[in-house]
């Protein structure tokens, strides 16, 4: 069955390659970014989601799936990182998911059906030292997802959350900040994961598929996640030291 998706954040990275997956499987799809695509969506913008919303509604005459994609890096330790790093990441990769959900709830109510797809971070499960802003914002998406998922449930629409471990893309293009040593260390991880946007991708629509409530995509994110849970001392113990480790750098 063909499904009607918009993608945000689609012009690049996980966004593009979701909105590449999509359409491969011949859904139709409105890839929307801050650059442009399809259609210019600013995600902290109520007029461009509104936007949007008349763009579908006049195009489609509803939704099927609804991917928050968009979003920015971000991080630094509790003492170098501002309250502006704050209100940024928070605006932009919490605000932006809920804006996004508020937008299209009643369009998803109405017609009984939908599925909203918030893509988080592992960041929103596990939460490692030197992220506190990246880490509180994704948990903040994880939250928000199991919530809208339970309370739209009865009107027959599902609610997913992608937790990513760290992959190849472009996304530290986006960072910002004072702790320029905490973005080298988080940028290092990037590139050099062996994970692609791709792969992210085809997981991300294989979880859609099977229905799943929490999508943990690729092997590594699944080893940290399953530690968290089976062996807190451990995963302390690692966590800890990693962070020790940051109190060395400059």
């Amino acid at each position: 069955m063909t499904r009607r998706v918009l993608v945000t954040g689609a012009a690049s990275g996980l966004g593009a390659a979701l909105t590449t997956a999509f359409r491969a499987r011949g859904d139709e799809v409105l890839a929307t970014d801050l650059a442009g695509v399809d259609l210019t969506l600013d995600i902290t913008s109520d007029d461009d989601w509104a936007a949007a919303l008349a763009h579908v509604d006049e195009t489609w005459g509803g939704l099927d799936l609804l991917v928050n994609n968009a979003g920015v890096a971000g991080g630094g330790r509790l003492d170098v990182a501002t309250m502006d790093e704050w209100e940024r990441i928070t605006r932009i990769n919490l605000f932006g998911v809920v804006r996004g959900t508020r937008t299209f709830v009643s369009m998803f109510k109405a017609q009984g059906s939908g599925h909203i797809v918030n893509v988080a971070s592992l960041a929103g499960l596990v939460h490692p030292a030197g992220m506190a802003s990246y880490n509180a914002v994704k948990a903040a998406v994880v939250a928000l997802t199991e919530t809208t998922g339970h309370e739209l449930a009865s009107y027959g629409v599902k609610a997913s959350v992608v937790c990513p471990s760290y992959f190849r893309t472009n996304l530290m293009a986006s960072m910002q900040g004072a702790d320029a040593a905490v973005g080298e260390v988080i940028s290092k991880l990037v590139e050099t994961s062996t994970v692609t946007a791709d792969d992210i991708a085809r997981e991300v629509l294989a979880g859609i598929d099977r229905g799943d409530e929490l999508i943990v995509p690729d092997p590594a994110a699944r080893q940290a996640w399953d530690l968290k849970q089976h062996d807190r001392p451990t995963y302390n113990a690692v966590m800890r030291a990693q962070a020790s480790k940051l109190g060395g750098v400059t």
